[in-house]
């Protein structure tokens, strides 16, 4: 990627401010799901290598299967299903890591919130 690809990128965005505050979200959200399989890792069983393993396990594999299908430079191009599915794999092992640690009203929020998230990031960018 180029400096003027970047800079392209950027101007796309300035005239679509919903697109970007939703990409905004998007990323967070990424980042959330990655926090909440880590918090599920470390919390779900007893003993500390169990533990250690699955708190940075879990995340980890999470992590190489979206940089590997679902990020916008994925190694692999897979057709908008294929797509949807590692995003519902990992966004939605996420929202139930929150279920599993004892907050079924979060995870309910947090997996609707994912949904519209998602439908409208592809939505804005249109390929739904």
């Amino acid at each position: 990627m180029t400096a003027s690809d970047d800079h392209s990128h950027l101007t796309a965005l300035r005239g679509r401010p919903w697109f970007a505050a939703n990409e905004v979200l998007a990323f967070v959200l990424e980042l959330l799901a990655i926090g909440c399989l880590a918090w599920w890792g470390f919390t779900v069983v007893d003993g500390w290598a169990a533990s250690l393993l699955l708190g940075l396990g879990t995340p980890a594999a999470a992590v190489v299967l979206w940089a590997l299908f679902a990020a916008p430079r994925a190694r692999v191009r897979l057709p908008l299903a294929g797509v949807l599915a590692v995003k519902a794999v990992v966004l939605g092992g996420g929202a139930a890591a929150v279920h599993g640690t004892g907050h079924p009203v979060a995870a309910a929020v947090l997996a609707v919130v994912l949904v519209v998230n998602t439908g409208l990031a592809e939505y804005f960018r249109g390929r739904v």
